[in-house]
Parts: C-alpha cells; structure tokens; sequence
C-alpha cells in the first residue's frame, strides 16, 4: 500500500489566500467588495463567484480621479475615500445594492486605506456590513492630518521639502488637500 501526499493548494502556501475565509465569504452569495492596494494605485471591484470563474461586476481605479480634478498622490486616505465614493456611485449604477467587504490578508496597517475604500462605498449609498467603530473618523478621510502636519513642518524647511517633493515638484501645496479633496467629492457624487 503507497502512501498519498496532499498538495497543499499554492495560493495558501505564499500567504495569498485564506481559503477557509474565502469559502465563508462565497457562501454567503452576495457580492464581494475586494480592495487592493499597490504602491501608487489603489483598485476596488464588485466581484461575484460563478463557478466559471470569478466575475467582475463593477471596478474603479485610483488613476481615474485625476480625470475628476485629483492631483495628490493615489494611495493616501483621502484617495482611498474618493475612489470608494467612487466606487459606491458606479455600483448603484450598476443595481449591486449589498457588498461584503473582501480586505484579503492585509496587515492591520495597510487595512487603513481599504477601510477608508470602504467607507467611501458606504457614503455612496450601497450597503456593505461592516462596524463603523474600525472605520476612521472624516476630519482623517479628508486629509486634514497632512494639511496640519505640513503646517508644523513648515519650519524646518529642509524636512518640509523633503517629505513634500513629489508634491513640491507638481507646483501642489500639500495644505490644500481638504479643499482638493472636497472639490472632487462634490463632483463625484454629482455623477
């Protein structure tokens, strides 16, 4: 009699899949509001199971607020409201009412920006079953923690420059955020 080896799936094997979670969150037959975040885009989508494969329902990109006036960086909170505000008006759009958020295996502090995503979707009007205790407070969302922090900076001009350059570089002043960041919503949530 020869024994048998069970092939551990991949996916688990790298840390990228936790399929017991992903079993439970299929099960359940609701869409799947799943967040990923690279370093200079962030990418939320609508996903359905189908046994064919997983179908994309609705997906936004961090790159396309620039077309609705963004210019800061991508990946911060406030990006991350925005492409969930986003998100959230092309989802009713698109008749998906319910989300079950999908954050994958993030580390806690890289679930920051995916619960921000998340409660732009929530603003937008579209049901996603998630406390609002882990979600974070709006005077963060809108950016106001980076217009002070560069306020304080401002005096040691060699630091300021430093951690604002890319900002600096485009002409940006990075104490006009909130404003930024309320003009853009107002457009969005016009669409």
């Amino acid at each position: 009699m020869t024994k048998t080896r069970t092939v551990p799936y991949r996916r688990k094997g790298v840390g990228k899949t936790d399929y017991r979670k992903r079993l439970k969150l299929l099960k359940s037959r609701t869409p799947r509001l799943v967040v990923r975040v690279s370093l200079k885009n962030i990418t939320a989508q609508a996903i359905s199971f189908s046994p064919e494969g997983d179908r994309v329902l609705v997906s936004a990109h961090a790159h396309e607020l620039a077309k609705r006036g963004w210019q800061f960086s991508r990946t911060n909170q406030p990006a991350a409201y925005l492409l969930g505000l986003l998100m959230g008006v092309k989802a009713k759009k698109a008749k998906v009412t319910t989300l079950i958020p999908d954050l994958g295996l993030a580390k806690p502090v890289e679930k920051s920006v995916r619960y921000t995503v998340v409660k732009g979707v929530k603003d937008a009007g579209v049901h996603v079953p998630i406390a609002d205790e882990v979600l974070p407070d709006m005077k963060r969302v809108a950016g106001e923690h980076i217009s002070e922090y560069s306020k304080k900076l401002k005096a040691d001009r060699q630091r300021y420059e430093k951690q604002f350059s890319a900002y600096l570089k485009k002409g940006l002043n990075p104490e006009d955020i909130p404003k930024q960041f309320n003009e853009v919503k107002t457009k969005i949530a016009k669409e």
